[in-house]
C-alpha cells in the first residue's frame, strides 16, 4: 500500500462538508473525503473537486489508511447517535494520539463524555463549533475548537489557516478543555438570537410606531452599518429589507410571522438556569420565537384583547432613530456581558481555562455575530483577562452610560404605543438590577423562610442576639411554628 498522503480527512459530504474541504485544499492541505453514501464520494471528485489535490475513500479502513499520523479526521455529520456510530465505525483503524473532531452542532456534555471516553483508549477527541454557513465554510468560518489540549498543536495549522481572518489574525483559537468547544458555539447561538430579536424589535418600532416603510428601514440599518452597530446581522438586514418581490412589494412582509429554531438557544437558556446566572436577554429571544408560533392564537387574541391607541409620533423623529440606535447597541452590550458572565461561571464549575480575549476573536469574522463590537470584547479582555463584567470595563462602562437616556426613551415610548420589546426591556431590567446595590430579595428570602423555612441570613452591621453574625437564621414568624429549619439556604 502506498504511503499516506492525506493531511486530514473529513467524514460527510453535504454543502458544509463540501465546501469546509475545498477550503482547506485551498489552503494547501490534502484532504481524503468519505461519505456514507459513497457514490456521493465520485461525485463530489468529479464535479466540484475536479482539479484539486482531494482524495477520496470509500470505507472507513481506506480513509485511515490515507491519512498521515496522527490522523486527523472531522465529522460533519449529524449531531447525536450518529457521531458516536461513525467513532465506533473509526476506532478499530485508529491508533494512540490519533484524534477524531466532531465539527456538527453537537451539544457540550456529549462533547465532555466522548473526550473522557476517547481519552481513556489512548485517543484524543475535538468538539469544535464552527460558524459561517455554508459561505463561511467556503471561504472561512469562525472555528471554536476545545478538547484533548494535546489535540491543538497537531491541528493548530491547518484550524488557524483554514479559519476567517480578520487583520491578519485567525477567528479560530484553542477554546479549552473537554466539552468547552462546543459550550462556547452554543452561547454564541445563544447571542445570535438575541441580536436577531433585538434587531426585529427595532424594526418593528420603526415599522409600528413611527410608520416608516421597509425601503427607509433600510436605509436606517445601512447607515447604523456604518457606526457603533457595524455588524453581518444589521448588513443583512439592510439588504432583506431592500428586497422586493416580483410585484415591488417588500418580499419581508409577505413572510409569515412564525419563527422556527433549533434549540441551540434553549440550550443557552437552560444552561443559564441550570448555573444560576441571569442570562435574560438570550431567554427572552427564545421565549419570543415561542410566542411567535402560536400564530392562530394569536390572531384570535387580536380581535379581543384592546391595546391602547397608537397615536402617531409628534417628537423629534430623527432624535428618536438615534435613540433607537443607541438602545439596540446599550442591549446588545447587555447580551455579550451576560453571554460572558455564563461562560466565566460554567468555566469555574468545569475547571476549564477560557481565553476570554480569544473568543471574541473568535467571533470577530466569519460566523453570524461577527462585528466591529466584538473587536472591543478582545480588548477588554486583553486589558483585563479576570474581568467580571464587560460593564466594569472604561469603554463599555462610557457606552452604556451615553445610550441610558435614549435606551429608556425608546422603552418607555414602545410601552406607550403597545409594541412589546421583550428583549430590549429585559436588557433595562438587568442593567437597573446589576448596579442596584439593595434588591427586594430581603422580601423574598423572609418569604421563603415563613412559609418554607428556608432561613436567611443578616446584613453585616445589623446582628443582634436574636439575629447572630454569619448564621443560617429561621425566625418563627407567627409563634405557632417551629425552630427547625430547612436544611438548604438554596432549596
Amino acid at each position: 500500500m502506498s504511503a499516506p498522503v492525506g493531511d486530514i480527512g473529513l467524514i460527510g459530504l453535504a454543502v458544509m462538508g463540501q465546501n469546509l474541504i475545498l477550503n482547506m485544499n485551498d489552503k494547501g492541505f490534502t484532504v481524503v473525503a468519505y461519505n456514507r453514501t459513497t457514490s456521493k464520494v465520485d461525485d463530489f471528485l468529479a464535479n466540484e473537486a475536479k482539479g484539486t489535490k482531494v482524495q477520496g475513500a470509500h470505507s472507513i479502513q481506506e480513509l485511515c489508511a490515507k491519512l498521515k499520523r496522527p490522523r486527523k479526521i472531522i465529522l460533519l455529520v449529524k449531531a447525536g447517535p450518529a457521531v458516536d456510530s461513525f467513532i465506533q465505525q473509526l476506532e478499530p483503524y485508529l491508533e494512540a494520539g490519533d484524534i477524531v473532531i466532531d465539527g456538527g452542532n453537537s451539544h457540550y456534555p456529549d462533547s465532555i463524555r466522548r473526550t473522557q471516553e476517547l481519552e481513556a483508549k489512548g485517543l484524543l477527541f475535538v468538539g469544535s463549533g464552527v460558524s459561517g454557513g455554508e459561505e463561511g465554510a467556503r471561504h472561512g468560518p469562525s472555528l471554536m475548537p476545545g478538547g484533548s489540549n494535546a489535540a491543538w498543536p497537531a491541528i493548530k495549522e491547518i484550524f488557524q489557516k483554514t479559519a476567517a481572518q480578520v487583520n491578519g489574525e485567525p477567528c479560530c483559537d484553542w477554546v479549552g478543555e473537554t466539552g468547552s468547544g462546543h459550550y462556547v458555539k452554543m452561547v454564541h447561538n445563544g447571542i445570535e438570537y438575541g441580536d436577531m430579536q433585538l434587531i426585529a424589535e427595532a424594526y418593528d418600532i420603526l415599522k409600528r410606531g413611527l410608520g416608516i416603510n421597509e425601503s427607509e428601514i433600510a436605509d436606517i440599518f445601512t447607515t447604523w452599518n456604518k457606526g457603533v452597530l457595524d455588524s453581518f446581522l444589521i448588513e443583512i438586514t439592510a439588504n432583506i429589507l431592500k428586497f422586493n418581490d416580483d410585484d415591488g412589494v417588500p418580499l419581508v412582509t409577505k413572510i409569515l410571522d412564525k419563527a422556527g429554531q433549533k434549540g441551540t438557544g434553549k440550550w443557552t437558556a437552560i444552561a443559564a438556569l441550570d448555573a444560576g446566572t441571569a442570562v435574560t436577554l438570550i431567554g427572552e429571544a427564545v421565549f419570543a420565537r415561542c410566542l411567535s408560533a402560536i400564530k392562530d392564537e394569536r390572531v384570535r387574541a387580536s380581535k379581543v384583547i384592546n391595546g391602547p391607541q397608537r397615536d402617531a409620533f409628534r417628537g423629534d423623529k430623527q432624535q428618536f432613530i438615534d435613540d433607537l440606535e443607541q438602545a439596540l447597541y446599550a442591549s446588545k452590550i447587555i447580551s455579550y456581558t451576560q453571554g460572558f458572565m455564563l461562560m466565566r461561571e460554567t468555566a469555574k464549575e468545569l475547571n476549564w481555562n477560557l481565553n476570554y480575549a480569544g473568543i471574541a476573536r473568535m467571533w470577530r469574522g466569519g460566523c453570524i455575530i461577527k462585528s466591529v463590537f466584538l473587536g472591543d470584547i478582545t480588548s477588554a479582555y486583553e486589558k483585563n483577562k479576570d474581568l467580571e463584567s464587560l460593564l466594569f470595563d472604561d469603554f463599555f462602562n462610557k457606552a452604556v452610560h451615553k445610550a441610558q437616556p435614549g435606551w429608556r426613551r425608546v422603552i418607555a415610548q414602545a410601552c406607550l404605543w403597545g409594541i412589546p420589546t421583550p428583549a430590549f426591556s429585559t436588557a433595562l431590567a438587568f442593567f437597573d438590577g446589576y448596579r442596584s446595590e439593595v434588591v427586594p430579595a430581603n422580601l423574598l428570602q423572609a418569604q421563603r423562610d415563613y412559609f418554607g423555612a428556608h432561613t436567611f441570613r443578616v446584613v453585616p452591621g445589623k446582628e443582634n442576639s436574636r439575629l447572630p453574625k454569619g448564621a443560617d437564621i429561621h425566625i418563627n414568624w407567627t409563634g405557632r411554628g417551629g425552630n427547625v429549619s430547612a436544611s438548604s439556604y438554596s432549596a
